[in-house]
């Protein structure tokens, strides 16, 4: 896959390369994140400190972004600060990824475009904080992210907080669906059920837990997240959807989000925001209507995800290597 894209076109840093090559746990990490989804300096520190808990579960964090027209995979933590800080950087969905090469532009990358990446570069486990998907009254103005159509072309384990609690998230589960990516919902600790009782977990909605709407799939393990992700490997089809719920603390603030959220979305409709800018818009509206619990929400979840993920990429490349073991035997 690699010589798809040319010495040019992607680098992917040493330290990634090896573990890849090795078959150890590698996880890859998004850039929007930090350049359009948070402010000064939390964009950045939140960054680097979900690479150090991805490292402190003994796996290699992978976070991609576009530098000078170069789609790399293992930024350095001084590329991570420098691209935090550029008030030109772009949001890089799969579409920008051929005119941000030939402008040689720098760029944070959605979730597309960071499958897209990860997928060159061998890397099986994406985290990020939350997916794109159907924009409320996207059945008549046809908003849709193109992070559910790669979602459903590219054999990774996505992990993340569920849908933006602002879109339609509904009718994302039902894209996603059409798509063919295999969602579920991971319960661990306080809120992990016995398997095989009977359960109606809610999918969450990023900020709070619960979405009101049912999970496709539950999961009680990292283990059994592995397990998956080894199916979905072998079928080197669509991806998998695992959706970690917030921290129940954060559960309170849920009827103060989803006012915040209305009234954003009704500033949004008055200023004719749409298309890439809507999504940082309502992120800082947001955040601004809710006095900064929602970005204290949004830095803990990533950070959620960023230790799940790695403990699946650990279990995943532990559950390889048993199976190549015995395969030997």
């Amino acid at each position: 896959m690699l010589s798809k894209l040319g010495r040019g076109g992607l680098r992917v840093a040493e330290e990634v390369r090896a573990a890849v090559s090795a078959g150890g746990a590698v996880v890859a990490l998004e850039s929007t994140i930090f350049t359009s989804g948070m402010p000064r300096p939390i964009n950045v520190d939140t960054a680097l400190e979900a690479e150090r808990i991805v490292r402190s579960r003994g796996a290699v964090p992978a976070t991609v972004g576009m530098l000078a027209g170069r789609l790399v995979v293992g930024l350095s933590q001084a590329e991570i600060a420098a691209l935090g800080g550029d008030d030109y950087a772009i949001k890089c969905s799969t579409r920008d990824l051929p005119t941000a090469m030939a402008r040689r532009l720098n760029g944070g990358t959605t979730v597309s475009a960071t499958l897209v990446a990860a997928r060159l570069a061998g890397v099986p486990v994406f985290v990020t904080g939350g997916i794109g998907g159907v924009h409320r009254h996207g059945q008549d103005s046809m908003d849709v992210s193109a992070d559910l159509v790669q979602l459903g072309r590219t054999p990774i384990m996505t992990v993340c907080a569920g849908v933006k609690a602002f879109l339609d998230v509904g009718r994302t589960l039902e894209v996603l669906e059409t798509q063919g990516v295999g969602v579920a919902t991971l319960l661990l600790g306080d809120d992990a059920k016995q398997p095989g009782k009977k359960e109606e977990v809610e999918f969450p909605a990023f900020y709070t837990p619960s979405s009101g709407h049912k999970s496709p799939c539950t999961l009680h393990s990292v283990a059994e997240c592995a397990r998956v992700l080894a199916g979905v490997r072998s079928l080197d089809g669509p991806g998998f959807l695992l959706a970690v719920p917030i921290a129940r603390e954060f559960s309170e603030f849920s009827s103060t989000v989803d006012a915040a959220i209305r009234d954003a979305l009704d500033e949004a409709g008055r200023l004719g925001i749409r298309g890439r800018a809507i999504t940082p818009f309502l992120l800082d509206r947001i955040a601004r209507l809710t006095d900064g619990a929602s970005l204290r929400a949004n830095v803990a979840l990533v950070k959620r995800n960023a230790d799940v993920g790695a403990q699946i990429a650990k279990a995943f490349s532990e559950l390889q290597d048993a199976a190549a073991a015995t395969g030997k035997k």
